[in-house]
């Protein structure tokens, strides 16, 4: 910035700009019939929430799932967990709105945490037990440890929001010895993309995985710090340039 401030590409590889050169093993073929504004969001948020639930969170038919955080990652999970066959599907987050646009993804229920304890919330709604799988998609020590209690004894917790590098999480050791299952993170929702993004993109041209309801509005390059604003003020799920 002209004040001596450094920037840097987000995650190492963004880039606000009309091209940019990336290696021919970046890039995936898919079906040309997709939307553009669609199809783009699949190399990051939809895959990320997506393959949350479906890769690293195992959901099956019949599971009880809860997913903290309804933002563009969150929603992509609550839809994986639904197209893979979870019978309930419990949306949390603090917003309404966003909670109002879970329904839309497929949540079965939603828990308002700034209301209620979501814990307590998650719990009343699997009859005591807690659910197969608990998604943090926010990535905060409070959301963490939500998604650790709300389990049951066997039920798996997968984070895939990126928490701050300073953020630490404080649990009693005992808790965490009493309790089985599993406590996994979703890198990038552990994919292939060779074969996860194509049959994404089926999925959707078949009408099963709504991406065009990821798409709040399209804007032009300069407009990315207004839909910064936005995004931050929780108002969009993805703006999308068009160049």
């Amino acid at each position: 910035l002209l004040d001596g401030t450094p920037l840097s590409g987000a995650l190492g590889i963004g880039a606000f700009a009309e091209k940019t050169l990336v290696a021919a093993g970046q890039a995936v073929k898919v079906d040309p019939a997709a939307r553009p504004e669609a199809a783009g969001l699949i190399g990051c948020g939809v895959m990320a929430g997506y393959g949350a639930a479906v890769n690293t969170g195992n959901v099956g038919r019949g599971d009880a799932v809860a997913v903290i955080g309804c933002g563009g990652v969150g929603n992509a999970a609550i839809a994986g967990a639904c197209l893979n066959g979870a019978m309930k599907v419990i949306a949390v987050d603090i917003d309404d709105r966003k909670l109002d646009l879970a329904e839309r993804f497929g949540a079965t229920h939603t828990v308002n945490s700034r209301k209620t304890d979501p814990v307590e919330a998650v719990r009343a709604l699997t009859d005591g037990f807690g659910v197969d799988v608990a998604i943090d998609a926010v990535g905060r020590p409070e959301t963490y440890k939500q998604a650790f209690y709300m389990r049951d004894h066997a039920g798996v917790l997968v984070q895939v929001g990126v928490p701050d590098p300073g953020m630490t999480v404080d649990l009693p050791l005992i808790d965490l010895f009493s309790r089985g299952g599993a406590l996994k993170s979703s890198w990038y929702g552990d994919c292939l993309p060779s074969r996860d993004f194509p049959f994404l993109i089926d999925q959707y041209l078949y009408g099963l995985l709504d991406l065009n309801a990821f798409v709040s509005e399209t804007i032009a390059l300069d407009q990315v710090e207004e839909a910064f604003t936005k995004m931050r003020r929780g108002e969009v799920l993805r703006s999308v340039v068009v160049l």
